[in-house]
């Protein structure tokens, strides 16, 4: 049985027109260019019916970005679902393996599995929480983490 949460359905960074790794200072910024600039109220009358309802639409999407990007919490599970939909589109999963199998390093306190390769599988302890692929640090390989039930 697969543990992979749901894929996010939209790219939100880049309707921002904002990479992957914008802190929300600059997310906020982008935001507030777009939103003012597709705004019902800021289009001028001659503006087509049609020409009209896109700006709407696209308002409406800006807004829904916001409030996904722009909170600490919701940002960070966005991120996390889309790091776990990237590395499922990477190649198939090597192995799963349990968090108890992997060993704990103290110096920066994550869990480590040495990959086939020679390359390490590392994860933080608060990752392992919500996390379900790790990729290896130096082969394309992925292990996929199991909760016991």
């Amino acid at each position: 049985m697969m543990a992979f949460k749901p894929a996010p359905k939209k790219d939100w960074y880049r309707i921002l027109g904002a990479d992957l790794y914008a802190d929300v200072a600059d997310l906020k910024q982008k935001y507030q260019k777009l939103v003012l600039m597709c705004h019902p109220d800021k289009q001028s009358t001659d503006v087509p019916a049609g020409m009209v309802e896109e700006y709407i639409q696209k308002f409406i999407e800006i807004d829904q970005v916001w409030k996904i990007l722009g909170n600490e919490e919701t940002k960070k599970e966005y991120d996390l679902q889309w790091h776990d939909n990237e590395l499922q589109n990477m190649g198939p999963v090597d192995a799963q393996v349990y968090l108890e199998e992997m060993s704990w390093n103290e110096d920066d306190h994550s869990f480590l599995l040495n990959c086939r390769c020679g390359g390490k599988y590392t994860i933080s302890k608060d990752e392992a929480e919500e996390v379900s692929l790790i990729s290896c640090d130096t082969c394309s390989l992925i292990i996929e983490l199991l909760n016991y039930s």
